[in-house]
């Protein structure tokens, strides 16, 4: 099911959001967008008061960073951080590799040899997860993030396309599968595979072994161009620049999380209007996993020592405080809820999106003030 490289990637984009639609609605839709407008002015009402209380209450000052000191936190950044989070993903795809190689030796697999692989896939979902916070660089300029994880898939294309591609060439190679379409590749494709049904026959245990060595250089090849080229892809020798270092690295962690509130909760929950999409891991009904994994990276960049020296330079330590109490309900409010969110009240739900809601205003209206700089013109949360 090979299919033309530039359609491709034009299915990609249109699935993953990327393309804009410019067809006009129905007349008699606009009744019922109208309603999830209110809804979600409503709900934004029924939180801002509180928020706001806490996130602008008084003005914030900036902290002095000198040109060293940047320096070495964005040196810091890229060695302790972002280096080692897509080197955890590669090491996690490999150890899937090797252990389809060992069960697959022999079809069908099922039983405690299956549990395995499955258990390792959510290890590596939950690596890439944290990896995929770090909004830029080599996976997004050249569309590998879209080869490793397409989501949302928005019209089921990861289901149909695998189990097609399967019945087609089911002695499948890493080579031919890094030539196909991004729909039938990455940590979603591996979850198909590995999720669709309580044994993998031949041409499953095939694409397994040859989906997790694909994915494998392609984590690797991100890692090693991040090795490569971290000072230029941090700014790390341009702090004068406005737009790179500090201002883009934080703007990441903002684009993402406001992401992952939007396509991960909101959406698919149908908390502020329709609901569109699926949890990530919905087939694995694993979504808690992936959304905490999200959050523990956002954890570790936002509670960094390093980070938070820099913060309580002046002697306040309010936005550090702040921050990491958010992080820390939302991480715990996480932790009791179902494995699948789709299971938890809708109550349950709505608290856990308004936790994020209060994440991202701590880092819009505290946390870039005080580092002295701007909120990017791709922030997506609209607030």
């Amino acid at each position: 099911m090979k299919i033309n490289h530039a359609l491709a990637m034009a299915l990609s984009a249109l699935s993953a959001g990327l393309l804009i639609s410019c067809v006009k609605p129905a007349d008699d839709n606009k009744a019922s967008e109208a309603d999830s407008q209110k809804v979600v002015q409503d709900n934004a009402a029924s939180t801002s008061a509180a928020e706001d209380s806490s996130t602008i209450a008084t003005p914030v000052k900036a902290v002095e960073i000198s040109a060293d000191t940047e320096k070495t936190y964005l040196a810091h950044v890229a060695n302790d951080i972002v280096i080692p989070a897509y080197a955890d993903a590669a090491r996690q795809s490999d150890l899937l590799h090797d252990l389809a190689q060992k069960h697959c030796q022999q079809a069908p697999v099922s039983g405690d040899e299956l549990q395995a692989l499955r258990d390792q896939w959510l290890v590596l979902a939950q690596a890439w997860a944290g990896a995929e916070m770090i909004n830029f660089g080599p996976a997004t300029a050249s569309m590998s993030n879209l080869y490793i994880n397409y989501y949302p898939d928005e019209r089921g294309l990861v289901h149909s396309g695998v189990a097609e591609l399967i019945a087609a060439n089911p002695k499948l190679t890493a080579e031919q599968l890094a030539n196909e379409s991004a729909i039938v590749q990455g940590v979603p494709g591996l979850e198909e595979a590995l999720y669709a049904n309580d044994s993998l026959d031949a041409g499953q245990c095939a694409y397994v072994i040859s989906a997790s060595n694909a994915l494998s250089t392609r984590l690797k090849d991100i890692e090693n161009n991040w090795q490569q080229n971290a000072t230029e892809l941090l700014a790390i020798d341009k702090t004068a620049e406005s737009d790179q270092g500090l201002n883009q690295w934080f703007n990441s962690l903002l684009s993402l999380v406001e992401t992952m509130k939007s396509n991960a909760i909101d959406q698919p929950l149908g908390l502020t209007g329709k609901a569109k999409g699926h949890l990530p891991a919905a087939t694995a009904e694993q979504s808690r996993a992936i959304i905490n994994a999200k959050l523990a990276m956002l954890n570790e960049a936002m509670t960094d020592p390093v980070l938070t020296a820099i913060l309580g330079s002046n002697n306040e330590n309010e936005v550090a405080d702040n921050l990491s109490t958010a992080l820390a309900d939302a991480t715990t409010l996480l932790a009791q809820m179902p494995e699948d969110l789709g299971a938890a009240d809708k109550a349950t739900q709505q608290e856990l999106y308004d936790h994020l809601t209060t994440i991202t205003r701590i880092i819009k209206r505290q946390l870039i003030p005080t580092l002295g700089i701007r909120v990017g013109f791709n922030s997506t949360d609209g607030d």
